[in-house]
């Protein structure tokens, strides 16, 4: 038997799914052709709720439908990532520990990867 919290999936990956129908669209989606588009299998409700928090964030854009609205993407799933690691980071008074702490838990390619990102690579 497993419980609920064993079965909640991570932070950020189901938005990250609806992110990427998103781009992957050619043109704006119904909330119903997202949830269509997505792997996991999720009640109409919780693909609305996602599409609401992510238009809150400005992550995705939203145009009136014949039915309710159309949403686009407009920052990709690497862009919002990127936004929950700058808030993590906001919220603790010691950066430097933070970030020492990060760097400590890099693979070896990840922290090449960020060495040369910082000296002036770019992505």
């Amino acid at each position: 038997m497993t419980d609920a919290a064993s079965e909640r999936r991570p932070a950020g990956e189901l938005e990250a799914s609806v992110l990427t129908a998103l781009c992957a669209a050619t043109e704006p989606r119904t909330a119903a052709e997202v949830r269509a588009a997505i792997p996991q299998e999720l009640a109409r409700t919780t693909v609305a709720t996602l599409l609401a928090r992510l238009h809150d964030k400005g992550a995705v854009g939203r145009t009136p439908g014949r039915r309710g609205f159309l949403y686009f993407a407009v920052e990709d799933s690497h862009s919002l990532t990127a936004q929950r690691m700058h808030r993590e980071l906001n919220q603790d008074d010691d950066r430097s520990t933070v970030l020492a702490r990060f760097v400590k838990g890099l693979s070896p390619s990840d922290e090449a990867e960020l060495k040369r990102l910082l000296e002036g690579g770019s992505r």
